[in-house]
């Protein structure tokens, strides 16, 4: 234990070392899945912007559902096979 303003244990150079992490404990199957679908449906939503600004006329608007939608199922997908 350290004191107020100690700052615990350091290196050669002075600096402080942070403390070592802990290992993650990986999400269950069914919280992946869960959350995976709620990203597919989010991404869904964005597509259906990008659509629809694109037949509109409005294409930043598109440009920027579309990345929405990409971004979306990245982070879907990550969380799904990454655990």
């Amino acid at each position: 234990m350290t004191a107020p303003g100690d700052p615990g244990p350091v290196d050669r150079s002075g600096e402080a070392v942070p403390p070592p992490r802990e290992p993650r404990t990986p999400r269950p199957w069914v919280e992946r899945v869960g959350l995976a679908a709620i990203a597919t449906v989010l991404a869904v939503m964005f597509g259906g912007v990008a659509a629809s600004a694109w037949i509109g006329g409005e294409p930043f608007l598109a440009v920027m559902g579309g990345i929405g939608c990409l971004m979306t199922a990245w982070v879907g997908g990550l969380t799904l096979f990454r655990g």
